[in-house]
């Protein structure tokens, strides 16, 4: 009993760590996609 326990314990952690580094990690917030960078300038000139 106390293994299965163990398992979902362990199984459990390791979701919570997979989710927290992929939101606090990636790319910093001063880089921008150029793609990106390029769409908001070609909107910004049609209005």
């Amino acid at each position: 009993m106390y293994l299965i326990f163990l398992e979902a314990l362990g199984a459990g952690l390791i979701l919570v760590l997979i989710v927290w580094w992929t939101m606090f990690t990636g790319r910093p917030k001063d880089r921008i996609d150029p793609a990106l960078e390029d769409e908001s300038e070609a909107h910004a000139s049609e209005n």
